[in-house]
């Protein structure tokens, strides 16, 4: 439901706004989500294998996909930006003195919609802009690695016969952009751009479909994106 009502007020906004616009475009391209990761210990994990109090933590790797973007602009250098791509998929390992346990994999959309400023900078078909937005980033497909399951068997903490899984809580957070569009032609450009997200998740071990432990992920991730733009 929370995707639902997410997805219709994003639609809204963006039906009301194409009313105005003086100019739709597409951008089709590669995205990249590199994460700037950092983490809560984990207690429990700690406790029971006897390491260091906040020794221990988790990260996410970069993963890039196709990443397509719609803009609508006035003439007064005012638009909006609706970031989406194909779905992430990150792998997720222990950092600290878990480096390099493979604790499982997920998979991510983040839609993110931008108010944006451009600006001319006398160059001709050269448009800089900056935006502030906000973001929506839904988590799913949450999978707990083989590797996870036999550590927490190793230490106890499960049995042969425990079923282990992993879920990772949705977020809202702010986020801030750079970019230029560069004019090939009158309906064909180009669209780099790179962003700064706040995405923070809270990812839970699970035992047998009890927590068992949790820990704080801020990915807060850099987003680069370049791409073909057509203008209608």
């Amino acid at each position: 439901m929370k995707r639902l009502t997410s997805a219709v007020a994003l639609a809204t906004l963006f039906a009301a706004s194409f009313a105005q616009a003086q100019d739709f475009s597409i951008n089709v391209g590669a995205i990249s989500v590199i994460p700037d990761d950092s983490s809560s210990s984990l207690n429990t994990v700690e406790q029971v294998a006897g390491l260091p109090a906040n020794s221990t933590g988790v990260a996410v790797n970069t993963n890039t996909q196709l990443g397509l973007t719609f803009d609508y602009q006035w003439e007064n250098g005012w638009g909006l930006e609706l970031v989406a791509a194909t779905p992430f998929s990150h792998d997720i390992y222990g950092s600290g003195t878990l480096s390099g346990l493979s604790i499982g994999k997920t998979k991510h959309l983040p839609p993110t919609l931008f108010v944006q400023y451009h600006w001319d900078t006398g160059v001709q078909g050269l448009e800089p802009f900056v935006g502030l937005g906000v973001n929506y980033t839904t988590f799913f497909d949450d999978q707990a690695s083989s590797e996870l399951t036999q550590t927490l068997q190793t230490l106890g903490v499960a049995g042969a016969d425990d079923s282990v899984d992993l879920a990772l809580s949705n977020s809202w957070g702010a986020a801030i952009q750079a970019g230029v569009n560069w004019e090939i032609s009158e309906r064909w450009g180009a669209q780099l751009m790179v962003s700064h997200i706040d995405i923070d998740t809270t990812a839970s071990v699970r035992l047998n479909g009890s927590t068992i432990e949790q820990t704080d992920v801020a990915i807060d991730p850099y987003v680069a994106m370049i791409a073909l733009r057509y203008t209608f």
